[in-house]
């Protein structure tokens, strides 16, 4: 078997911009040109989908660059099929690098006689031959334990902090508050509390069914703060326009939120566009719509530094876990954010 020389990396068709961001910036960490591995996916009139890998891959690392958004089965099953490509062409080692892990919100048995999806899907991303996964804020962190492979969950946290230290400055961020829409987000909302040494707060939302918000209960005060929510999926954004507004009535100056995923389906990008939050700020974690990228007050962060540093630390042996401090991310996206 040939000496591995450098990591591989490949993509499917979820996120094809994102993977190339990560490719140059390795490019540019590297000092030498390091370019996406040349495959064709394609479908066949009934939809089945076929996967060619053109390059020679034997005894190489590959790195799986696919992202489970929607469509959630085909961008899974390319994920699944790009994997047995691989395995079967003598890779080394298979690493799946899934910026937006679908499916993780189904995650436990909610009632009776439902699936636990997220588990199902785990058992087959480890019997195609992949032997680690590189994430991204998992709607649950339990879900690392669902596979019997290595898995490295990065956080879009360290992220948001340098862009709200770039956005907030000086008596500004004294006046910054972080919500969590829910009590179940309130850890994913003091790691970012705590990063930008500010206040938390909750939203506490009651259901009387499913899709439903019978009431929003604010806990804290907010009179007089910026509010800054932070999730990490936005679906339909219901809630969370919702949430702005009750936290508008509870007297807070301005309202902007921060998701890791911009899952944005339905009448979501409507709904952001005539709400009350002066600004949405995502990820590329899922590829944007065009809608999205022409919305007035939504904006991208990138996360290509962090994914290439991560599959860098991966390829070498070394911590993956330095990327969650900030002195460690902030080389990485310098020129991005003026701190």
């Amino acid at each position: 078997m040939p000496t591995i020389q450098e990591p591989k990396l490949i993509t499917g068709t979820a996120n094809k911009p994102l993977a190339s961001a990560i490719a140059r910036r390795m490019s540019m960490q590297r000092g030498a040109a390091l370019g996406l591995v040349e495959a064709r996916v394609e479908r066949f009139n009934d939809q089945e989908i076929f996967v060619e890998v053109y390059e020679n891959v034997r005894g190489e690392d590959m790195f799986i660059i696919q992202p489970t958004s929607n469509p959630a089965n085909d961008n899974l099953m390319e994920l699944l099929i790009m994997a047995d490509a691989l395995r079967r062409s003598s890779a080394a080692r298979i690493t799946a690098v899934i910026p937006y892990f679908g499916y993780a919100r189904q995650d436990r048995r909610t009632k009776a006689r439902t699936p636990i999806t997220a588990k199902m899907v785990a058992n087959m991303i480890v019997g195609t031959g992949i032997e680690r996964v590189l994430t991204m804020d998992l709607h649950a962190t339990q879900i690392q334990g669902f596979f019997d492979i290595p898995v490295d969950n990065l956080y879009a946290s360290p992220i948001f902090a340098l862009d709200i230290l770039h956005h907030f400055k000086g008596d500004a961020l004294k006046d910054v508050m972080v919500v969590s829409p829910d009590v179940g987000g309130v850890a994913r909302a003091r790691e970012l509390a705590k990063r930008i040494n500010a206040p938390l707060s909750i939203v506490d939302k009651r259901r009387e069914k499913p899709g439903e918000i019978a009431e929003m209960t604010v806990i804290g005060n907010v009179e007089g703060k910026k509010c800054i929510i932070v999730d990490d999926i936005c679906d339909t954004a219901g809630t969370l326009c919702k949430a702005a507004e009750v936290l508008m009535e509870h007297g807070a100056t301005e309202v902007h939120s921060y998701i890791t995923h911009g899952v944005l389906s339905g009448p979501a990008v409507e709904r952001i566009t005539n709400s009350v939050m002066k600004s949405l700020v995502i990820t590329d974690s899922i590829e944007p719509t065009q809608p999205v990228l022409a919305a007035k007050n939504i904006r991208i962060v990138p996360t290509a530094p962090m994914f290439a540093q991560a599959i860098q630390n991966i390829w070498n042996g070394t911590s993956v876990s330095s990327l969650f401090e900030t002195e460690t991310l902030e080389p990485a996206y310098e020129g991005l954010f003026n701190v």
